[in-house]
């Protein structure tokens, strides 16, 4: 199973589902996710795209007025984190954020970015009860494409996608408890790492791997421990 991180070099094919050995680094050009499949999003305004040094990276949400949550791996280089927040379109409109401080989940494939400048409402609800055999989106701006180079397929808007849960217990890059998605039209790819999974209008999980075809594995935020971490630094 493939860590879902930036779209930066070389193409590789999907792996099976097997743990990830490589190094999460968000400059490794071996790591990206997107959406393969599904649509461009047409509502979503908690959407925040992630910047690594100046470069397309990760997604991300917005959570609260100056909190961004995202995926550990998106955030584990020495360099500047931007996002743009608000936008469905990465290369314009929204708020241009920067990270002034970053927290990692001890265990779980989850970040944090306290960003500098207040950020502008509304912001992702999180929690809700998710079921095995329940519908549930996907959101991001990861690879679109599994033929040529991931960097050649990013998507400029962000995507969305069907996917079907296959149980709440799975397990995300860092062994951390996920909801693990099978695809309906569509499936998380390089440079989704980071985005949501939403379920009621909620955001319930967090893209950490994928075989870029037919699974992948999000965070689950409705973790009691996971979600009394990202209130005790947010409040929300």
């Amino acid at each position: 199973m493939r860590v879902l991180t930036a779209i930066a070099g070389a193409f590789l094919a999907a792996l099976s589902v097997a743990p990830v050995t490589a190094s999460a680094a968000p400059e490794d050009p071996n790591m990206s996710p997107m959406i393969i499949g599904g649509s461009y999003a047409s509502n979503f305004p908690y959407a925040a795209r992630l910047f690594f040094n100046g470069r397309q990276n990760c997604s991300a949400t917005k959570i609260a007025p100056q909190w961004i949550l995202t995926a550990e791996h998106c955030v584990s280089g020495n360099g500047t984190y931007t996002f743009r927040a608000g936008s469905l379109d990465q290369t314009s409109g929204g708020q241009l954020v920067t990270a002034n401080q970053i927290i990692k989940h001890p265990s779980a494939d989850l970040a944090l970015a306290r960003v500098s400048t207040s950020m502008s409402a509304p912001f992702a609800p999180l929690g809700s009860t998710v079921s095995v055999g329940e519908t549930v989106k996907i959101y991001g701006w990861g690879a679109t494409c599994t033929n040529q180079p991931e960097i050649n397929c990013q998507s400029r808007y962000l995507k969305v996608a069907d996917t079907r849960v296959t149980t709440t217990n799975g397990r995300d890059y860092r062994g951390g408890q996920a909801i693990s998605v099978r695809r309906i039209d569509g499936i998380a790819a390089g440079g989704d790492s980071g985005g949501p999974m939403f379920a009621d209008g909620r955001q319930v999980g967090v893209a950490s791997t994928s075989d870029r075809s037919s699974v992948s594995n999000y965070t689950n935020i409705n973790n009691t421990s996971y979600r009394s971490w990202i209130r005790q630094y947010t409040g929300v």
